[in-house]
């Protein structure tokens, strides 16, 4: 699926009154998992150890 597709098939599954802030909003978070899942892919990820070990206790 394009990304234009899929623009079109989130911007249909939104209520007839959604604001445009709200589909903007909508639109980044899509485009936010999408990339995260390419660099998953791509085995760009964090180990789960290093995260917890940089996070404050």
């Amino acid at each position: 699926m394009s990304d234009k597709e899929i623009v079109a098939d989130l911007i249909e599954r939104l209520p007839g009154d959604v604001s445009l802030r709200d589909i903007a909003r909508e639109i980044e978070f899509v485009a936010a998992v999408r990339e995260g899942v390419a660099e998953l892919d791509r085995g760009e990820a964090i180990p789960l150890d290093d995260i917890e070990r940089d996070l404050p206790s």
